[in-house]
């Protein structure tokens, strides 16, 4: 079974029938270390899911790099308001490392409810864990220090602090690499 299969097997208990349906129109893709799945500005035609490899979501504010999520296996990435309502795409999202992912197309996605009847039931619980992460990273960052972020994206995945660019976590948890840096020095202390 692909991370893929498992994650929608896993998150929204689809019958194996479902599940064989929806995996149909996914397709293969391979991206190299530093290719782009979508630049901001384009329109987001695909959804992407991770089954290998780590991806960046970032932006330009301000002529500086903001990374809004590392997504590793068993994310999704795209950009929601692109892919959804046809707008030039806010986010970059590019590989940090040679991935493997599964792509659906935009007008595949729209066709799945021809074939799976509780595709909107299963759509709507995607968008929803959608926004329960994005008010978890909210919360996160309205409610706790540098430095207790720090510790719970360590505690989460420790891998990707030898995996990826010390300054994208550091803009990731919504610090400066400054801070980043002696938070990571006193832990280690």
């Amino acid at each position: 079974m692909t991370e893929l299969e498992k994650y929608i097997h896993t998150f929204f208990g689809v019958s194996n029938e479902d599940l064989a349906h929806v995996h149909t129109f996914f397709k293969p893709f391979s991206l190299a270390k530093g290719d782009y799945f979508l630049k901001t500005g384009n329109y987001a035609n695909q959804l992407g899911f991770v089954q290998s490899g780590i991806m960046r979501e970032y932006v330009y504010v301000h002529e500086k790099e903001v990374t809004k999520w590392i997504a590793t296996k068993g994310y999704f990435v795209v950009d929601l308001a692109s892919f959804y309502f046809q707008q030039p795409a806010r986010w970059n999202i590019q590989a940090l490392t040679d991935c493997e992912l599964f792509v659906i197309d935009k007008s595949d996605y729209q066709k799945i409810g021809q074939f799976v009847t509780r595709w909107a039931e299963l759509e709507k619980l995607f968008i929803a864990k959608c926004f329960m992460v994005l008010e978890d990273r909210v919360l996160q960052h309205l409610s706790l220090s540098a430095r207790e972020r720090y510790e719970q994206l360590f505690a989460f995945n420790k891998e990707l602090f030898n995996q990826v660019p010390l300054q994208y976590l550091a803009s990731m948890l919504g610090m400066t690499p400054e801070t980043f840096s002696r938070i990571r020095k006193s832990q280690n202390e």
